[in-house]
């Protein structure tokens, strides 16, 4: 599989049309914005980034680099979308930080700076290619020894359906219909079995759950089955 066979042209071209309201909080992306702090949280709390480098691969427009910059992360975002990349250039100029946006994929990226990065974040992209564990194994090269590793993705069971399919995109409408695929989604054992082979540690899973009462995200370590990250350790 050369570098860039392993992009989904068709899933590129769902985020492509919907990159001028990225930033809208009320819009498409409303969900993202939302739990972009508690996967904040998780990341520096766990892996301090202030004054590391850090990759965002799948980066789209920005949201969590943006958010890993004010942290004081030196910050590399990566993603095969121009129309995405654009608004995060952007909404770059208006937020003042210093972000190094690359079209690029994480092979890509792997060959040319390997063991380059202290914390290497990939969050809401495996679901959206053709070989995820290509994408784990790219990470994986990307990353410093010691440096800690950030995965995550949706689970693949009849619950996880109905909440992110049925659920989220065609009766509460927080995702755009045809977003996701419920083929693509991923097992926690599965994910676990990537980062094993990419020569990983894993370290901590974490579930991220949704109440429709109160229409706020948390995260909860007993609960996997729907969305959920993970912490992956490159050995020292």
């Amino acid at each position: 599989m050369t570098t860039r066979s392993n992009v989904d042209r068709q899933e590129i071209a769902k985020f492509e049309a919907l990159a001028a309201r990225w930033w809208d909080m009320d819009g498409e992306f409303r969900p993202l914005h939302e739990i972009n702090p508690l996967r904040g949280n998780f990341i520096d709390g766990l892996s301090p980034v202030a004054d590391r480098d850090l990759v965002d691969v799948g980066c789209g427009g920005g949201i969590l680099a943006e958010a890993m910059a004010r942290r004081g992360a030196a910050v590399t975002g990566i993603d095969m979308g121009e129309a995405p990349l654009s608004v995060a250039r952007l909404h770059q100029l208006e937020s003042g930080l210093d972000i190094n946006y690359r079209q690029a994929t994480a092979e890509e990226l792997a060959a040319e700076q390997p063991g380059a990065y202290d914390v290497v974040c990939c969050l809401e992209m495996l679901e959206h290619v053709p070989d995820p564990g290509a994408v784990v194994a790219a990470c994986a090269a990307l990353a410093r020894p010691g440096a800690s590793l950030y995965f995550s993705t949706i689970n693949r069971n009849p619950k996880a359906f109905l909440f992110a399919i049925v659920g989220a995109e065609h009766i509460l409408r927080l995702l755009p219909a045809g977003t996701h695929e419920y083929d693509k989604f991923i097992k926690p054992s599965e994910l676990a079995g990537w980062v094993r082979d990419a020569g990983l540690v894993l370290r901590e899973m974490t579930g991220l759950t949704y109440s429709p009462l109160t229409k706020r995200y948390r995260l909860n370590d007993r609960d996997l089955s729907v969305n959920y990250m993970l912490r992956a350790e490159k050995p020292a």
